[in-house]
């Protein structure tokens, strides 16, 4: 019997779950995976094209505006602080230390030091005239005023004393004695009832109020407490469980859905890219590289290069042919000077003094005239 009970459940163990838990799974999984697949699919779609944008247009855009903010903002007062502001500081402060520090420090040394030693031995003497002046004049004097006045004081007492024991006398016979009898056999009595007649009302009034407060507590639980506590015992609580339950496994399969409809969206995602590729780049490609590039190799070859090679030839042909037709302008424009004007009178040629061609002068062939042999 033992070998066919089942082992122990860890307190870290999820708990078991019920039937009502796996039906309700199941179709919440089926149509949230429904639902939230295309949800998927085009968020992915979202956040390739918003990176695709922030690395095509918003980083580069964001940098650009990044460098004019600070060549607007940032290098123009960095250059005032630096260049400007500073040194403007700099020279205020050293006109404030020449202007108001140095003349300030000299003055408090040479002027208002000696006269502060000056009125504080001032100060002294008249300190020590005062003092001397109280110890030798005013106690004397005061103490004599205050032994007169002691003198006074106490046969002013003594007179006092007589009066103020006769008025005792009176007022202790006439009003202590007799209100002390009215207080000890009049008012102790009176209060002494009125305490007891107080107390027995505030009894009374604190019974009635009790039996009132426990009918009115006895009302409201029985109309009240009980039905809401049943309320929330037999309806809410379960009504709550079972919600909560719901919204568990639907939270769950919304996640498990997401996750699901995330691997779904990178395969068509990699399926559409590879449609891509192959419907469109690979036959791109493959026209570039075998038909493109052939035939743009053989119109190079066939016809751009020759057509190069003609167009080379025919301006140096428009070129030398320019350049005889300047030629011949220019021959008949000295035919006609010279039809006019005759023959150009040809300069006398000046014999060089230097050395001819690339000889070097040296210290055996002077050719200056003191040294020429």
């Amino acid at each position: 019997m033992d070998l066919e009970k089942p082992p122990p459940r860890h307190p870290q163990d999820p708990a078991p779950e019920g039937c009502l838990v796996v039906a309700i799974r199941v179709p919440v999984r089926i149509v949230a995976l429904v639902l939230v697949v295309p949800v998927r699919m085009v968020w992915d779609a979202l956040v390739v094209a918003g990176r695709f944008l922030n690395d095509t247009v918003l980083r580069p855009v964001g940098r650009a505006l990044l460098w004019l903010g600070r060549a607007v903002f940032v290098w123009p007062f960095v250059g005032l602080w630096r260049y400007v502001l500073v040194p403007v500081a700099k020279g205020i402060g050293w006109l404030g230390n020449v202007l108001v520090v140095l003349p300030a420090v000299w003055l408090y040394r040479n002027a208002m030091t000696p006269v502060g030693h000056a009125c504080a031995w001032v100060a002294r003497g008249i300190g020590a005239g005062l003092t001397w002046l109280y110890a030798r004049g005013l106690t004397p004097v005061g103490h004599a005023l205050l032994w007169v006045l002691n003198g006074l004081g106490a046969a002013l007492a003594a007179i006092g004393l007589g009066l103020f024991g006769a008025a005792a006398w009176l007022a202790r016979y006439l009003l202590v004695v007799p209100a002390r009898w009215v207080y000890q056999w009049i008012l102790t009595p009176v209060g002494h009832a009125l305490a007891w007649c107080a107390k027995g009302v505030a009894w009374l009034l604190g019974a009635v109020v009790t039996g009132i407060g426990a009918a009115l507590y006895w009302i409201a639980r029985v109309l009240l407490v009980l039905p809401a506590l049943a309320l929330y015992r037999w309806v809410l609580a379960p009504v709550g469980r079972a919600l909560a339950v719901v919204g568990r496994e639907i939270w769950d399969a919304l996640g498990h859905a997401w996750r699901i409809a995330g691997r779904i969206s990178l395969a068509v995602g990699r399926f559409l890219a590879s449609l891509l590729r192959w419907i469109f780049v690979e036959p791109v490609r493959w026209a570039y590289r075998t038909v493109l590039t052939p035939i743009g190799h053989v119109v190079r070859d066939a016809v751009l290069r020759p057509a190069a090679e003609a167009a080379r030839s025919v301006g140096r042909t428009t070129r030398q042919a320019l350049t005889a037709a300047r030629d011949s302008v220019r021959q008949a424009r000295a035919d006609f000077r010279r039809m006019l004007f005759g023959e150009t009178r040809e300069r006398e040629a000046v014999a060089a003094r230097g050395p001819r061609g690339r000889e070097t002068r040296t210290l055996g062939s002077s050719t200056t005239a003191l040294t020429k042999d």
